[in-house]
């Protein structure tokens, strides 16, 4: 038995999130049966992050453990035969039987996309938020600094999140302008239900002065939903990838989805 590692690129359009739900198609369900027929084994892959319906990925990392006798690095291109267009296996390596996607060190980076033309973009529509007008990018960035560090993020998930605990470490938010296109880039150690979506409303509001800078602390502190912005819709978040964390500290490039 070897466990084999997959770095898994998608376009979340069509699809109603990363986990496999009854009824729904869904990204994690397409991998369990490509594999399945590829394999002659009955396949289930582990996902790293169970990301929402419509969200894109650029290198989702899931794992599966199988006895197959086809070399780990050629699985992927044999299993991307057999994946609609939209969902392509970047890469496949056999990593330790130990090695768990959800259970390791490691650093996920989110963008968010908001595009503020006048009319919306075809280009950008599946991939970006259309919000017409101005936003003031430096408030955001100034708005971006109260949310790094370890904090309780209560005000920054859906009610919905059964998560134990809220606490999360964020390493960095950045917020940048690309003429009428704005991207917020998320990085952190884990991230909780509609959580970047949120932060990306609410650096929006900012945006558009309906929040300053200088609430942010308030708002975490008050460990409530309602403080907080609006929740962006799903399809202008792509995750970037993720580097896993090994024991001396330095990121495992050969898991970095980017």
């Amino acid at each position: 038995m070897k466990r084999i590692m997959l770095i898994v690129a998608y376009d979340g359009t069509n699809y109603s999130g990363w986990q496999v739900q009854p009824c729904a198609d869904t990204i994690e369900g397409r991998l369990n049966r490509a594999l399945t027929e590829l394999l002659r084994e009955n396949i289930t892959v582990i996902g790293a992050s169970r990301t929402d319906a419509g969200v894109h990925s650029m290198g989702n990392v899931a794992v599966f453990d199988t006895e197959s006798p086809i070399p780990a690095e050629r699985i992927a291109l044999a299993v991307n035969a057999r994946l609609p267009g939209d969902i392509i296996v970047q890469k496949s390596l056999e990593v330790g039987g130990d090695f768990h996607p959800r259970k390791c060190d490691c650093v996920k980076t989110y963008e968010y996309r908001i595009f503020t033309g006048r009319m919306e973009n075809p280009q950008l529509a599946r991939y970006t938020w259309h919000r017409y007008g101005t936003l003031d990018i430096e408030a955001m960035r100034r708005a971006g600094q109260f949310l790094t560090g370890e904090h309780d993020f209560t005000s920054f998930c859906a009610v919905a999140s059964d998560a134990e605990s809220k606490v999360r470490t964020i390493y960095s938010v950045e917020v940048e302008r690309d003429r009428d296109l704005v991207l917020i880039r998320v990085r952190g150690n884990g991230f909780l239900y509609n959580m970047v979506r949120i932060i990306a409303g609410t650096l929006l509001f900012v945006g558009i002065g309906r929040i300053k800078p200088e609430d942010i602390p308030h708002i975490l502190e008050g460990r409530d939903r309602r403080l907080a912005g609006t929740t962006a819709p799903a399809k202008g978040l792509t995750q970037l990838g993720i580097i896993y964390i090994n024991e001396t500290g330095k990121g495992a490039e050969f898991c970095q989805g980017t």
